[in-house]
């Protein structure tokens, strides 16, 4: 049932199954790089009682898209072709215009509906940074003294094939805000003032000429923060081409590790696949979607990741689509609705169809979609 398989050597297929001792099958598990499945797994459907509290009411606000609706505290902020709408309750008005400069490539891959915008906040909702996902700038406001603070450039380096790597951590006056200002580096700023926190030397190597230490070969991408705010996975990618989530330890490099972003452990064995959905289950567990290693043989599913050993430690059938982890659970927007999992069952445990939530809260368990002029809402309890 569900995903439970049996490892075997392509060039010996077919050929009779031998046991192994238990730290073998570990080895070999965790070191193959499979070339594809024999096979369908068995999805897990255990749906019960969604509970929850649901909440629907007229929002005449439209995002630019499914990346432009972001949590604030008591409510919502969307980016409109007009700007900020700040959302509560019962209401919703405009805070105003916000602009990134435009995009200075000469050279693109045809990739439709790239680039495009992103938007996130802070935790305490006095920032939001515009982002150009796969494109080359992100700007960052104070919504309280309606401000910009940051402007942010990574330059234009295959930046199409990547979103814009930038995520806050903290709030008040403890406020950073780690973006990409290269195609292969990170740097974390203080805000409101904007302030360069991880001054260091990644230069490119000369011509001809061995790279040094600190050089990072390795295209950065969406930031993904662990509920501690101690480390942060990037879906970044590396030639030729390889995705390589990778963890940064964020608490070692804020704390005088100046070369920590460059010293990221690799999850996953390597695929040919990125820019999937990630999720923190714990602040120990990465979940990343779509199962196995060549993209074509991939499956539709979540594998399980020990952020500190890079070891894979579980994997199931199903999830497809954006991803959240709160409490302990996976949950997923799919295309039939939205889907509740539980990782330790490797089940699904609870749907809702039709609601396909685009923004996630996580001080509330709130799910929100706007759509069609009307905000939906549900919100886990306990």
């Amino acid at each position: 049932m569900g995903t439970r398989y049996d490892l075997i050597c392509g060039l010996c297929t077919p050929a009779e199954l031998v046991e192994v001792c238990e730290s073998c099958a570990d080895r070999a598990d965790q070191e193959s790089f499979p070339a594809g499945w024999q096979g369908e797994p068995e999805m897990l459907l255990r749906d019960g009682e969604l509970g929850g509290r649901w909440s629907t009411r007229p929002c005449p606000v439209r995002p630019v898209n499914d990346g432009c609706l972001a949590p604030m505290p008591g409510g919502w902020l969307a980016l409109t072709e007009e700007g900020f709408v700040r959302i509560d309750e019962d209401d919703q008005w405009l805070l105003g215009p916000v602009e990134l400069p435009a995009e200075t490539y000469e050279d693109i891959r045809d990739i439709p509906d790239r680039p495009r915008r992103g938007l996130h906040t802070s935790r305490d909702g006095r920032y939001a940074a515009v982002v150009s996902d796969y494109g080359q700038f992100a700007t960052v406001v104070d919504l309280r003294e309606w401000l910009t603070v940051l402007d942010v450039d990574r330059d234009w380096n295959d930046n199409e094939l990547t979103r814009f790597p930038l995520a806050f951590l903290g709030e008040g006056d403890a406020t950073r805000v780690v973006a990409g200002t290269d195609w292969n580096r990170l740097d974390v700023f203080a805000l409101p003032g904007g302030e360069l926190l991880t001054d260091r030397e990644t230069a490119a190597p000369d011509r001809g000429e061995k790279a040094p230490e600190h050089y990072l070969d390795y295209f950065q991408g969406a930031l993904h923060v662990s509920p501690s705010e101690r480390s942060l996975v990037v879906d970044g990618w590396a030639w030729h081409p390889v995705g390589m989530p990778t963890v940064v330890d964020v608490e070692a490099w804020l704390g005088g590790d100046i070369h920590a972003a460059e010293r990221g452990r690799t999850i996953t064995p390597g695929r040919d696949d990125w820019d999937q959905p990630i999720a923190w289950l714990d602040d120990t567990t990465v979940a990343v979607q779509r199962m196995g290693v060549s993209s074509d043989e991939m499956l539709d599913g979540v594998e399980l990741y020990d952020a500190g050993t890079g070891r894979r430690t579980g994997m199931f059938a199903g999830p497809k689509g954006p991803m959240w982890g709160h409490r302990g659970l996976l949950y997923v927007t799919a295309e039939a609705g939205f889907e509740v999992w539980d990782p330790a069952a490797g089940a699904r445990i609870g749907f809702a169809e039709g609601f396909r939530p685009t923004a996630h809260a996580p001080a509330t368990g709130a799910f929100a979609e706007l759509r069609n002029d009307q905000l939906r809402i549900w919100a886990a309890v306990g």
